[in-house]
């Protein structure tokens, strides 16, 4: 007897480069949506110390990958939402080429780059937990995936920044609202 368990279909753009010059719109969930990084109050987010160290690793991710620039983004609770744009920087889509002698490697897609901050974002968590006695978790800490859009024009551009800014003001209403 056979069980296949259903296939997991993706949520990307079939046939896309993801390693392309463009804006992106991301957003990544806590695991259950559970809220781990801060509370609204008074239509303000006030981040906890979890929710700075997501601040903190988020804006370090300009040192990791040279080829991004970062731009408006909210921690929410229990989400994140950011605008992420991958610019030139002479990196090859593919292949390996040398500068100075180094190996420059191949452009990251918005994948790696959002799956090293939520590696390195996971692993200061943990630590934390076991050394300054932040909540523990049950398995992990964000989602298995992430949500994105691919931003083409600028009017998708401030309609995406003004919902981001507006996000604590509409927290009550929005969909991660636990």
């Amino acid at each position: 007897m056979s069980s296949k368990l259903p296939q997991r279909r993706s949520i990307r753009l079939a046939n896309y480069d993801y390693s392309q010059i463009g804006l992106y719109f991301v957003t990544i969930c806590c695991e259950n949506r559970i809220c781990r990084f801060g509370k609204i109050q008074n239509t303000d987010i006030v981040l906890n110390e979890a929710g700075r160290m997501i601040n903190t690793e988020w804006n370090n991710l300009k040192k990791r990958f040279s080829n991004i620039e970062l731009h408006n983004y909210i921690i929410m609770p229990n989400h994140f939402h950011g605008i992420i744009e991958i610019t030139d920087v002479g990196i090859p889509l593919v292949g390996i080429r040398k500068t100075n002698g180094q190996p420059q490697g191949i452009a990251p897609t918005l994948g790696k780059i959002l799956g090293a901050f939520k590696s390195i974002t996971t692993v200061k968590y943990t630590h934390a937990v076991t050394q300054l006695g932040w909540e523990p978790y049950n398995q992990r800490i964000w989602q298995r995936n992430y949500y994105e859009h691919i931003i083409r024009d600028e009017k998708s551009h401030q309609n995406i920044s003004d919902y981001i800014t507006n996000n604590p003001y509409n927290w009550e209403n929005d969909e991660y609202y636990i």
